[in-house]
């Protein structure tokens, strides 16, 4: 556990500074927004110097692409890489979230930025063609006869859903997983196998990391 210890004012300090800068900028972030939160704020909440901030990151710019890759630098390997599913029933677990998830910090930072240059703009493309590329995969392992067009559709109704989800304040996910499957379906021949066993339709929870969306 890092050693840490009252600084002049009062403020903590050690080796644990970076990992409460970025705990801030997460709950921050989160909850107000990227505009509305400061560096004043966030090394306030972080319980360092404003100085100690800038030593670990440059610039917000740059704590914000940070805070970014923090979410899910696997890209959802409690779905993708669960070998107790078959390759359909991974594509179908891609939906199952809880109502309670939050909007896709992705999504939110890049409306928010409005810049598309931004590292986190930058960042938040390059995460979301993960997705749409671990999708692809497991739609050619399932037998898909176009993947690459069922992974780009699947993630523009994950996406959909993560953001309808939010402005209605009620859960879309259900209603996207049934249009999901019967995207899949018509994507896969009925003679394509489905391994590792029999297909168990909709498949069971999976544990989805909550900034995926």
């Amino acid at each position: 556990m890092t050693e840490l210890q009252k600084g002049p004012q009062g403020r903590r300090r050690g080796r644990g500074a970076r990992e409460r800068i970025l705990s801030a900028s997460q709950q921050l972030f989160r909850d107000q927004g990227i505009n509305r939160t400061g560096m004043d704020q966030l090394s306030a909440v972080a319980q360092v110097s404003k100085r100690t901030a800038y030593q670990h990151f440059t610039s917000k710019d740059e704590l914000v692409a940070e805070y970014l890759r923090g979410f899910d630098p696997d890209v959802m390997p409690g779905v993708f890489d669960r070998t107790d599913l078959t390759p359909r029933e991974r594509l179908l677990a891609a939906f199952e979230m809880p109502p309670s998830t939050p909007l896709c910090p992705y999504i939110a930072a890049a409306v928010e930025l409005h810049d598309p240059q931004h590292p986190a703009s930058r960042y938040a493309r390059d995460y979301k063609a993960a997705i749409a590329a671990r999708l692809t995969e497991t739609a050619r392992e399932a037998g898909a006869t176009d993947p690459e067009q069922l992974g780009e559709q699947l993630a523009l109704l994950i996406d959909g859903a993560s953001t309808r989800t939010r402005v209605l304040d009620s859960d879309s996910f259900p209603t996207a997983a049934a249009i999901a499957a019967v995207l899949i379906d018509n994507a896969i021949p009925a003679s394509s196998p489905r391994q590792p066993g029999e297909d168990r339709g909709t498949a069971g929870p999976a544990p989805v990391p909550a900034g995926d969306r």
